[in-house]
Order: C-alpha cells, then sequence, then structure tokens
C-alpha cells in the first residue's frame, strides 16, 4: 500500500476510535526513521488501548502491516510502527511532557535552514 493512502487509512481508523488531537508531522527528506508521524491522544488507558487495538486489528483487515508495537501494556504512549508511518497514541500528560510535535517540527525547521544556508 502506498505512504499517502495508509496515512488516510490510518488517520480514518484513528477517527472511528475517537482519538483526539490527531497530528501529523511530515518527514519525508528529514530523516530515515519515518516519512510521517501521527500523534494523538485518549482520554484513558482503556481508551487509549482501544485506539490501539482498533488502529491494529482494522488496519490488518485492510492491508496494513505494524513492524512492532511499544507501550501497550501500560497504555501511556502507544507506538505503532507501520515503517514509513510511525503512530504514537498518548495520555495527555505524557503528550505534553514530551511535546515530540514541537520537538520534530523544531529539528524539521533547523534542517530546512540548514539546507537554505548551503544554497
Amino acid at each position: 500500500m502506498e505512504t499517502e493512502r495508509k496515512l488516510e487509512l490510518i488517520q480514518t481508523l484513528l477517527e472511528a476510535k475517537k482519538a483526539e488531537n490527531i497530528e501529523v508531522i511530515d518527514l519525508r527528506g528529514r530523516t530515515p526513521i519515518a516519512d510521517y508521524f501521527v500523534s494523538c491522544s485518549g482520554t484513558s488507558n482503556i481508551h487509549i488501548k482501544a485506539i490501539a487495538d482498533g488502529l491494529l486489528a482494522d488496519g490488518k483487515a485492510e492491508g496494513l502491516t505494524k513492524d512492532r508495537v511499544e507501550g501497550y501494556a501500560q497504555a501511556r504512549w502507544v507506538l505503532v510502527d507501520y515503517g514509513d508511518i510511525v503512530v504514537h497514541i498518548f495520555a495527555r500528560e505524557e503528550r505534553e511532557f514530551y511535546d515530540i510535535e514541537s520537538l520534530w517540527q523544531a529539528t524539521a525547521e533547523k534542517l530546512d535552514q540548514s539546507t537554505q544556508n548551503k544554497e
């Protein structure tokens, strides 16, 4: 499945499970880690697991193949790695504390500035 289609499907599946504050960070050409990070929040540990379960089960039914899942047992920050897309499902407190959106957006901006300075 092509990356753009996979991204749309992941967003749809997260919305179906009522994930909150879904954000997509475009990392294409900036890091070999992934093309996109998708971050969202759940309202409780049970909700976070339900989001992850829905993403994994419904995603598999649609042809998504995961590389790995981390943090499911604790359900405070669940990471689902689809290779070119990494999904982060956070508890609100963890999302605010780690603030990976700002970290990666700042990194992307610095990389853009660095590239422009070389030209």
